[in-house]
């Protein structure tokens, strides 16, 4: 065969495999039973069920459900227009992460007061007091994730209907779900 018939008909036909070297093999699809089998898409501004809610004065939506990962994880998206947050308090079970999408918070972890602006994150590991607030004016935006999910989804989704959101009101509710309120909310200054 000429070179030149020889490059017309390879460019013709689609590359529709991937050689792998020897010895080298793909691992075996693992897709615990109960979680999706293909990949979530929730849009900006979405609720993973469509079903967003107010908590303390924020918008909550869910952008990864525990559902969705076998309780590895959850991730809430919230918008927050008030300087306020949540009580001091601890998880005895799960690690909480923080990421500033947008404006400014104080927070408190252990003894340590932290500032955090847009880009910024933190981890909060289990059993570490700790409670945030809104510093900067107009809206702010913070992703939270618990990890492991716990419950987390049912309390937020539970404590949003309560018509009484004080820390007294909310604190057998919170300890039903790993939170431990300790102390109040963190003041803006």
């Amino acid at each position: 065969m000429q070179r030149r018939t020889f490059l017309q008909l390879s460019a013709m036909v689609p590359v529709t495999a991937f050689v792998l070297p020897a010895g080298v093999s793909l691992p075996a699809a693992a897709n615990p039973a109960g979680l999706p089998a293909q990949a979530v898409l929730v849009r900006k501004g979405q609720d993973r069920y469509n079903q967003p809610f107010r908590f303390l004065d924020a918008e909550f939506t869910v952008k990864v459900s525990g559902k969705d990962t076998g309780g590895r994880c959850v991730i809430f998206d919230t918008v927050r227009t008030s300087y306020a947050g949540p009580a001091l308090h601890y998880h005895k079970d799960c690690e909480e992460w923080f990421a500033v999408e947008e404006g400014e918070f104080k927070f408190q972890a252990g003894k340590e007061i932290l500032r955090l602006k847009a880009g910024d994150t933190l981890l909060v590991p289990r059993g570490v007091p700790h409670a945030f607030v809104k510093t900067s004016a107009g809206t702010a935006r913070l992703l939270v994730m618990h990890q492991p999910a716990g419950t987390m989804e049912e309390y937020f989704r539970a404590g949003s209907t309560l018509t009484d959101q004080r820390i007294e009101s909310r604190k057998a509710l919170a300890a039903r779900h790993d939170i431990h309120i300790i102390g109040p909310s963190l003041k803006p200054d």
